[in-house]
């Protein structure tokens, strides 16, 4: 491992930053590096800027990408190689984001989902918990027996992004399904352990897999990958008239905006709201001559 590897990981290990924005920074400045084939250290700021083009331009990546290496490489030179930090600002811009709205599930294709989908006990009990809680995969695999508490209907979320601790629902129906689960699959520590090792929690490649291959089976269209399983609690709690300051903390959102894209309007919802004119009574109204 070379120097600048190692003072990489140690400040972001000294940052508090989760394990996988680390993988992802180190695989930022490796690709820079091999780029060029020359340590990052000796690149100057034009490089830089001109490998950012390469990937928008030529690799054709998304803006979300590129905005990652933009992070990635704004630390590194920032934070490990001291370099003049405006100077660098001014040669690594944040390209735009392309607006997207979350796809959501219909109550009725969760319900194919959860049933026709899941025959195995744990892996419905896995997707009816991050869809339940509204949860990101990472937060439903490292869930403890701890965590939950059925006396006040919550569940503790620890160290989720930003490494913040937060509450959400634990409600009946989640609460009888978990129950469901823990007398076939007697789980100690983790709610949902890895079935090589129960003494470590179940991977996240894996629930993405459970999720993918539960989606298949039920026949259902693809909505994206699990974290669409949390864009639907999210909607669906604000269709059911849940405050939106409420969903935020549920979901654990820094900034009210984030929670607000949820706030669009379902297709299929469409046919069933009644336009104003529906409210007016034109009867009573002169007939034109």
């Amino acid at each position: 491992m070379t120097t600048l590897r190692q003072q990489l990981i140690q400040e972001l290990v000294l940052g508090g930053y989760a394990p996988g924005t680390q993988e992802a920074y180190i695989h930022q400045v490796y690709h820079l590096a091999k780029y060029y084939h020359q340590p990052p250290d000796r690149l100057s700021d034009q490089q830089v800027r001109a490998y950012l083009f390469y990937l928008a331009r030529e690799r054709e990546l998304s803006a979300s990408t590129i905005n990652q290496a933009v992070n990635a490489l704004r630390f590194f030179y920032g934070r490990v190689l001291h370099r003049e930090v405006q100077a660098l600002c001014r040669a690594l811009p944040h390209p735009r984001k392309a607006i997207r709205r979350p796809q959501v599930f219909a109550i009725e294709e969760l319900e194919r989902l959860f049933t026709i989908g899941c025959p195995h006990v744990k892996h419905r009990a896995f997707l009816v918990t991050v869809y339940g809680a509204g949860l990101r995969l990472g937060e439903a695999c490292h869930l403890r027996i701890e965590h939950l508490d059925r006396a006040r209907q919550q569940i503790r979320v620890v160290a989720g992004k930003g490494r913040k601790d937060r509450y959400t629902l634990f409600s009946g129906p989640l609460q009888e399904e978990l129950r469901a689960y823990w007398r076939v699959m007697r789980p100690r520590e983790w709610l949902f352990p890895s079935g090589r090792d129960p003494s470590r929690p179940m991977d996240e490649a894996t629930g993405q897999r459970i999720f993918y291959h539960a989606v298949a089976r039920a026949g259902v269209p693809r909505k994206g990958g699990i974290h669409s399983l949390r864009h639907s609690f999210a909607t669906h709690l604000l269709e059911a008239g849940v405050e939106i300051t409420v969903v935020q903390r549920l979901l654990g959102h820094a900034q009210i905006s984030t929670t607000m894209t949820y706030l669009h309007v379902r297709q299929e919802r469409l046919a069933q709201i009644q336009g104003p004119l529906g409210l007016l009574d034109l009867s009573r109204l002169p007939q034109p001559a």
